[in-house]
């Protein structure tokens, strides 16, 4: 715990020092309390970055792998995914997606803020893709409110293929919470379906991307 902390101490400054931050509507994050933040994917530094910027401590999904890496490499990995809260989970197949909405709703459960890409994995083209429903059953399970946010620049600071980020800035932008309740008669599926999309229009207004109609096929999750 104390190592976690000390590297937290570490990095957060590091990394305004490095990637020179652009941080907006941070007011716009409810300080206690359950509360999901759903943000666009356009590299994998994203999780990293949301976590060292947002107000209070973000949880991530990360992939179980990233934590059993050997050397020195994988302790350094582990402790830096310790430190912002990142939370080891196995992937692959509907049912390991399921678990994972499941360990979510658990950290909100605990009060606590949870970070989720709707889009699944990382748009290739920079565009912003059709939102799995994951997002909103962890919303209507959980009762939280959604934060959409969208970040920018991560992907020239981390483009795909890369194993290191660069030097360069980035901007984050938290939106106006949305809030959702189950509806008396609505088929569960159409109001997952019709949240996701309120969701995801409104990291897009965030973004400005340019929206693709369909689901990023490269996706692993929900």
């Amino acid at each position: 715990m104390l190592l976690q902390g000390a590297t937290r101490l570490l990095l957060v400054p590091l990394s305004r020092l490095v990637f020179r931050p652009v941080i907006e509507g941070r007011e716009n994050v409810p300080r206690r309390g359950p509360v999901i933040l759903a943000v666009n994917h356009l590299s994998a530094f994203d999780s990293v970055v949301i976590p060292l910027v947002a107000p209070r401590p973000v949880a991530f999904l990360a992939k179980a792998e990233y934590f059993r890496q050997p050397g020195l490499k994988g302790w350094l990995v582990r402790t830096c995914l310790t430190a912002i809260d990142a939370i080891p989970v196995p992937r692959g197949g509907h049912r390991a997606a399921q678990d994972a909405l499941e360990v979510a709703r658990g950290v909100l459960a605990d009060g606590k803020a949870f970070g989720i890409h709707p889009e699944g994995s990382r748009s290739r083209d920079g565009r912003i893709y059709r939102g799995r429903t994951g997002v909103a059953w962890l919303a209507l399970a959980s009762g939280a409110p959604v934060v959409p946010v969208a970040v920018l620049g991560t992907d020239r600071i981390q483009p795909v293929g890369t194993r290191l980020p660069r030097i360069g800035r980035i901007t984050v932008r938290f939106g106006a919470p949305l809030h959702f309740t189950p509806s008396p008669g609505a088929r569960s599926g159409q109001l997952r379906r019709a949240a996701t999309d309120e969701i995801m229009a409104a990291i897009q207004e965030l973004s400005g991307q340019e929206r693709a109609d369909d689901y990023n096929e490269l996706s692993t999750t929900v």
